[in-house]
């Protein structure tokens, strides 16, 4: 009876995850295919009406209009329809986090303060529901980044419909992450100590702290490296220029003395993550030249005495300074990132061009990431990362995607939430 038992377990965990499983892969290009007709909104702020674009081999070929020749390829009529670029979601913990309230399945940190050799892409999860998810929406591209300690670890960029993490990679070990320490902290209530904001006392030892660690692993690089410190050979690439420094910080006096630290440091590849006060040095941003990952604006404004739209305004506010500008998703959205669009959307609503808005998440962020070689627009050379909506893909009203390609691949739109609702829509059509 106990065998019995164990037998029928067995074929319940297999049925039930083979059931749900992750949709696989699309199978790889085999023929020229082009979009005919449609609104093709390339992601560097032009917009071509009566589009075609045409991809082979997982590579756009042309985008023109529609007097092109298109003889001898798979023709997808998308008239009355837009086309996108794959949407970028910057800094997410996606494929690293199935569910938060369980341990097991959160690998987005790992134990310790100083670990930039902690390599987030290997921990990647390519079978993940939440990665599924994204697709639908016309988010096709990800950073996936690590979280926690003051210096994180390594993050790597993912496209969205691969067997394992070696075959999601489109750039590995791009960025290193550090968490710069807050200059203020809030009161604990629970302490009996007063509410509301307060110097950091320890902030000036903090920041010494991160000095002393990279002053260490530039040593450590320049002598004969024995014993071996994986933490600092990890550093070696904030120094060779092959790798940027994502820091983490939001007010004014913490991105303020992160610039200048990473210039005393001679770390010239420098992105602000964050950036809650970024709108108040747009000045020293554009001298260095420094773009910001602004927060999503589905949320409130940092301090009490600040503008109650603030952040939904941010966005403008940066591009209006010149300082180049995209969107992240942050620690703690990693099941929201699904509404990327909206968010760009919601930057429209408050002030920015919509093409402009668009490019928060499509060719800025690509830029800021250092894939605009082969992502984030819709042209010739590029990868045919791409989607077909019925209508604007900022609005969440018109967001419906019908066909999406990621590297000439026609991917699945297919995932658990619509496996629900056909399974719930038969319910109530029968009753």
């Amino acid at each position: 009876m106990k065998h019995y038992t164990i037998y029928i377990l067995v074929i319940t965990l297999f049925v039930g995850s083979f059931s749900f499983a992750q949709q696989t892969p699309g199978s790889k290009q085999t023929k020229p295919i082009a979009i005919v007709g449609a609104t093709a909104h390339i992601g560097n702020g032009q917009v071509i009406e009566n589009s075609v674009i045409v991809f082979e081999n997982g590579k756009i070929t042309s985008v023109n209009t529609t007097n092109s020749n298109t003889s001898g390829m798979t023709i997808i009529d998308a008239k009355g329809k837009h086309v996108y670029p794959g949407f970028i979601a910057a800094n997410s913990a996606l494929g690293l986090v199935e569910v938060d309230a369980v341990r097991a399945s959160d690998d987005q940190d790992e134990v310790g303060g100083m670990i930039p050799h902690v390599r987030s892409l290997i921990a990647y999860n390519t079978e993940s529901k939440v990665v599924e998810s994204m697709r639908p929406n016309g988010v096709l591209m990800a950073q996936v980044s690590p979280k926690g300690g003051r210096i994180s670890g390594t993050s790597s960029i993912v496209q969205m419909d691969a067997w394992n993490w070696e075959d999601a990679a489109i750039k590995t070990d791009d960025a290193i992450h550090l968490n710069w320490p807050s200059a203020f902290s809030r009161g604990r209530w629970w302490l009996g100590e007063p509410a509301g904001l307060k110097p950091n006392k320890d902030y000036a030892e903090q920041v010494n702290e991160v000095a002393a660690f990279i002053t260490d692993s530039k040593a450590y690089l320049k002598g004969d490296k024995k014993p071996i410190n994986l933490p600092f050979e990890a550093m070696q690439g904030l120094y060779n220029g092959k790798q940027k420094l994502f820091v983490h910080v939001n007010d004014e006096k913490g991105i303020t003395d992160a610039i200048h630290f990473a210039k005393d440091h001679k770390m010239e590849q420098l992105v602000i993550v964050g950036g809650a006060e970024a709108y108040k040095v747009t000045g020293l941003l554009k001298q260095n030249n420094i773009p910001v990952l602004i927060n999503t604006p589905h949320t409130l404004p940092a301090n009490d005495d600040q503008d109650y739209d603030l952040p939904f305004k941010l966005g403008k506010l940066l591009y209006d300074a010149d300082v180049l500008v995209g969107i992240q998703v942050g620690n703690a959205e990693n099941f929201q990132t699904r509404n990327l669009p909206f968010y760009a959307g919601t930057c429209a609503a408050y002030g920015m061009d919509k093409e402009e808005a668009l490019k928060l998440i499509t060719s800025n962020n690509a830029k800021i990431l250092g894939i605009d070689a082969f992502v984030g627009t819709l042209e010739a050379g590029k990868d045919a990362t791409l989607f077909i909506s019925e209508g604007d893909a900022l609005d969440m009203r018109t967001n419906i995607l019908t066909r999406a390609f990621i590297q000439g691949r026609e991917i699945s739109l297919e995932s658990h939430q619509t496996e629900l609702w056909r399974r719930y829509s038969e319910k109530y059509k029968n009753q």
